[in-house]
């Protein structure tokens, strides 16, 4: 046992647990305070640290019973919800706020509060990285906090509705009423239900029209002021009127800088007392980038344009142009496994390609390269303190950051011994070469995505994708040559201009490409994903649209074509929600009752997912009862085919000297110059170069990439308002060193022992090992990794998954290391990189090795038995029958016997062989249970001071044969029920032993015994010769060392 620690202060983050013999506490008159009782058991020398623990020598305060004491304000719930509540939520790890990363501000010291609202569920969130971008930006500004919230789970909405709590941001869990300004991600037209749904969540009225105030009234949410509603995103930047009647203001573009400067305009705002529709004003009139709807009217007649109301308000509003910044980039790194769960980076912004479908590469003009350098390093940096093992080089267009190759090869060099991976998402396949396959190759093949668009070479040239079947067929090739046996491909239909050929061109564009990346009878195979082009706001085909029967029909086509094609994998997109994507995408103000009652349906973006027939149907009746059936019907039968010239020779170049135009001249189209309802958002390019561009489509004229080829397009962006294209001349492409192969080398083994509690029980085991894996990479720690068929995976192995929610003391794990190291040094770095809740007790060096070179059993092959304390309650039961009568009727079993069917035929165990030990806590106050989970205790012993309906009983449980898990509480309880006939419900669980036994010495078989008895008979024969010389019994003596043999010699000589 090791020595107790002396008294004194001790930490209330130390936990005490224990591995070895168990330990039994007797009842001793313990002294407490109000936050933390240290017990020292005079008996045992022991000591532990608990919470609030009642003291049984002390005699209770009257009308206090003693469970009262274990009941406090802090701990015993989360928001109002009990804590055992949030064990029923499926992760409740998505509220808790407390990741590696998260920023907690002090509150009373922030002059504006933000609440950045993702609508979509945490593990979507989370990932994105313009989210974590704007939650640092604006936690690192004086005087503004930056807190966060995600779309609730079906589960986490019944416990608010239940306990009548509202949504809450997750790091200060406070309502988001209490936030001056609340900004909503709107990244695609469909989410914006989801809003909907967060704003009822919150009980904030969802227009802005229910959250307006009287005139000259100041606006405080302090007093009872809604906080002010924004949205920000590409779509939010594209249209905004759709969403109008439900936002006070849009941040347009690039929020780095603008949402700063947002938060210090609310800061004068707060500090005048001005009314609500001052604030508004003043933000529209003072903040480039801010788009308020009410200021603004849309008159009929005028196609859904809309016009200023308000003098001083710009007429056109601008968005913002921010560089992106790496460093900024590196923040959060969740407990749960998220949705693209590594470390991105962007390294360029903006694209000029100049795809004509493309409103991304419309709405983030110039481009603007990220310095090498700085990407470089910031990788570097980011690997070294998130502690992932994977990173992704994230653009618009990957291929087009020219100094990709350098940078790549640069990163991958650095860490080549770190087991890091990286991932590249969609490329141009016309720059897939050598370089680019090195930088994305490893110890495995990480996937590989092209996107191609179009069929054929025609199509490509119409919406100017910039690719030729040479290029196509190279990039391809290369991949399958450096060992990619499969490649995804994205290809749209219902572009403008497209024909039957075209169609019918991505089928045998994909067997052409098989046919030539073969070695004999295997192929590449291919994942194919056909979209539905949507046309988009700002884009040359911004008046294109087609109509349903349509995009079915062709999808019918390559269906027919992919079935004679082996290995292709085809996806298409539901035509209803492209359908529904345009119809609100390229909208007015008048849809917003649309969107509202779709909500009131239940169309939330979820029910596309899950029922998909109800969430059609309630945008269908939404459109029906808003009248807008007509609108719907112009997108579903399709309105206009804007290339339907093609062909025609009065147009330029398209036969018979024709020399008219589309968009300007005799010819010209009169709906080009119709008022549209994002006419107002200045994106930087002109309507007039977006309706020559299309003129360009319609002569299949391809224009380069102004970045690369210096030759200017005119479209209107670069200026002193969104700046110029930023390029970087790329460095020297370095060797690359080859991929290092994990180190597999074993040269110590630690096992830790420690405590979980706190906020961590409500993360679950899986995702505990990964906080471990980040924690040693974070640390230094130099990790030996297990070389899979797929991946390195560090060498960090626990004894036992613990059940969501149950607290432990004694906890085990073991870390391989490449290299020794001292374990208080390696227990004090990895420390300092766990989450609070999880405490490190103690760390050992076990051997790796017996003494016959054998490898040492690991933990489960050894594992004894394991101890636990199990909380129960039953508050319906029977008369008579009691937690300890049910505790003995299960210890005078003989025999409990269960049958299992596998599959070698019907198995029986005996249940009561594996139960070493069952008994009822006399003490339950006393127990570590009750140290661990006071207000759960306190809260069920107050309903009940008898103790005849709730207790703890300790069990230690026997594994059934080596490495398989020990029976769990749940399985005691059900074996206690079925004993006693009661309904005992667990509350809580606490491991607090975990027996681990010694490894078996090793076998001595007849080699090892002929091996031993030769060793003993030359070591015998040497020393003998070594005293005396050679003798009788020399003779025979084999593989003798030289200098004996010569003194040997010598001495027969004398």
């Amino acid at each position: 046992m090791n020595t107790p620690p002396q008294a004194g202060p001790l930490s209330p983050s130390v936990r005490v647990g224990r591995v070895g013999i168990p330990w039994r506490c007797p009842r001793q008159p313990i002294t407490r305070d109000t936050k933390c009782a240290r017990k020292l058991c005079t008996k045992s020398g022991r000591q532990v640290c608990g919470a609030a623990v009642a003291d049984p020598g002390v005699d209770e305060q009257p009308g206090q019973p003693r469970a009262s004491r274990f009941i406090g304000n802090e701990g015993s719930t989360i928001i109002g919800i009990p804590r055992s509540e949030w064990l029923t939520l499926q992760t409740p790890a998505r509220y808790l706020g407390n990741e590696f990363g998260s920023i907690h501000k002090p509150w009373d010291a922030a002059e504006v509060r933000f609440a950045l609202t993702y609508p979509e569920i945490y593990e979507v969130g989370a990932s994105n990285l313009g989210h974590i971008v704007l939650y640092t930006v604006l936690n690192e500004s004086d005087g503004l906090l930056c807190d966060r919230t995600y779309f609730p789970g079906d589960d986490m909405t019944a416990l608010l509705q239940k306990h009548e709590k509202s949504l809450f941001a997750v790091e200060s869990k406070r309502p988001l009423t209490d936030f001056d300004t609340l900004g909503f991600s709107l990244s695609y037209e469909l989410g914006a239900t989801n809003i909907l749904e967060m704003m009822k969540l919150s009980k904030i009225p969802v227009t802005a029209e229910e959250r307006s105030e009287a005139p000259g009234k100041p606006w405080d949410v302090s007093k009872g002021s809604f906080p002010l509603i924004f949205a920000g995103g590409p779509t939010a930047t594209s249209n905004p009127e759709p969403f109008a009647d439900f936002f006070d203001y849009f941040a347009l573009g690039d929020g780095e800088e603008l949402l700063v400067e947002i938060g210090q305009c609310l800061k004068r705002c707060k500090a005048e007392m001005l009314s609500r529709d001052e604030t508004l004003y003043l933000l529209a009139t003072t903040v480039d980038g801010v788009y308020v709807p009410k200021f603004y009217e849309s008159p009929e007649g005028f196609g859904g344009a809309v016009f200023p109301i308000r003098q001083g308000v710009p007429a056109r509003v601008k968005r913002r142009v921010s560089q992106p910044n790496p460093y900024q980039q590196i923040g959060l790194v969740p407990f749960v496994n998220t949705v693209h769960d590594r470390m991105v980076v962007e390294i360029r912004r903006g694209c000029t390609r100049g795809c004509r479908f493309c409103q991304p590469g419309m709405l983030t003009r110039p481009a603007r390269d990220v310095d090498p350098d700085v990407v470089v390093d910031a990788v570097t940096d980011g690997i070294k303190k998130t502690g992932h093992t994977e990173f992704t080089l994230l653009s618009l267009s990957c291929s087009d950051y020219l100094s990709l190759p350098s940078v790549g090869l640069q990163i991958k060099n650095r860490v080549k011994d770190a087991s890091v991976s990286l991932s590249l998402p969609s490329q141009r396949v016309d720059r897939f070469d050598d370089d680019i396959a090195n930088i994305v190759s490893s110890g495995r093949k990480s996937s590989l995505t092209f996107a191609p668009e179009a069929g054929t070479q025609r199509l490509r040239d119409i919406i100017n994708k910039g690719l030729t079947n040479q290029e196509l067929l190279r990039g391809v090739k290369t991949a399958w040559d450096r060992g990619w046996k499969q490649v995804k491909l994205y290809f749209m239909i219902g572009l403008p201009g497209e024909t039957d050929a075209d169609v019918m061109g991505i089928a045998e564009t994909i067997g052409w490409l098989q046919q030539e990346c073969r070695k004999g009878r295997e192929h590449l195979a291919v994942n194919v994903t056909i979209s539905n082009f949507t046309p988009k706001a700002h884009t040359p085909f911004q008046w294109h649209s087609v109509s349903t029967s349509e995009f079915e029909r062709k999808q019918g086509m390559l269906k027919e074509a992919f079935s004679s094609l082996r290995m292709v994998k085809a996806n298409f997109t539901a035509v209803q929600l492209s359908a529904m994507d345009d119809f609100i995408g390229r909208g007015d103000r008048r849809l917003g009752k649309v969107i509202r009652r779709a909500w009131e349906l239940g169309a939330l973006n979820v029910t596309w997912w899950e029922n998909w027939d109800k969430a059609y149907a309630a945008w269908s009746q939404a459109i029906e009862e808003a009248n807008m059936s007509w609108k719907y019907r112009q997108v579903n039968e399709g309105e206009w085919n804007v290339l339907g010239a093609i062909g025609d020779g009065r147009y330029r170049k398209q036969g018979g000297g024709g020399k008219g135009r589309i968009d300007r001249g005799k010819l010209a189209d009169s709906r080009l110059d119709m008022p549209l309802p994002w006419d107002h958002i200045d994106t930087g390019i002109s309507k007039f170069w977006l309706k020559t561009d299309l003129q360009r489509a319609l002569e299949a004229a391809t224009v380069p990439d102004c970045s690369h080829s210096g030759l200017c397009s005119e479209c209107g962006v670069c200026g002193d308002d969104f700046g110029e294209n930023v390029f970087f001349e790329p460095p020297p492409v370095p060797h690359f060193e080859g991929h290092q192969p994990p180190d597999q080398s074993k040269a110590q083994r630690l096992r830790l022992q420690f405590t979980k509690g706190g906020d961590m029980v409500f993360i679950g085991h899986l995702d505990m090992v990964r906080v471990f894996i980040r924690a040693a990479r974070r640390a230094s720690l130099p990790v030996t990794a297990d070389r899979s068929q797929y991946n390195a995976r560090p060498q960090i192995i626990p004894c036992l998954p613990l059940s969501l929610g149950a607290t432990s003391s004694c906890e085990l794990l073991d870390i391989f290391l490449t290299e020794k190291m001292n374990p208080e040094t390696a227990k004090h770095q990895l420390q300092a990189q766990l989450p609070p809740g999880v405490g490190l007790i103690s760390i050992t060096e076990v051997p790796i090795k017996k003494i016959d070179g054998s490898l040492v059993e690991g933990m489960s092959a050894l594992l004894q038995y394991v101890e636990c304390l199990i909380l129960l309650k039953d508050e319906n039961l029977a008369p008579g029958m009691s937690i300890k009568k049910a505790v003995a009727a299960v210890d005078g079993m003989e025999s409990m016997i269960v049958r299992k069917q596998t599959k070698k035929g019907m198995k029986e165990t005996d249940l009561r062989k594996l139960i070493k030990r069952i008994e009822v806590c006399k003490f339950p106050f006393e127990t570590e249970l009750a140290t661990e989970a006071p207000e759960i205790v306190g809260e069920i012993a107050l309903t009940d001071s008898s103790e005849r309906c709730w207790g703890i009983v300790r069990c230690q449980v026997l594994t059934e044969k080596s490495g398989q898990n020990p029976m769990g509480p749940r399985k005691i309880v059900e074996i206690l029920n079925k004993a006693s006939g009661a309904d005992f419900q667990i509350a809580h669980v606490h491991r607090s032993h975990i027996e681990i036994g010694s490894p078996p010495h090793p076998r001595i078989n007849s080699n090892h015994v002929v091996f031993l008895r030769k060793t003993l008979r030359a070591e015998g024969h040497a020393a003998v010769m070594q005293q005396f010389g050679v003798g009788p019994w020399g003779s025979g003596l084999e593989n003798r060392p030289p200098n004996l043999a010569a003194l040997g010699k010598k001495k027969s000589m004398k």
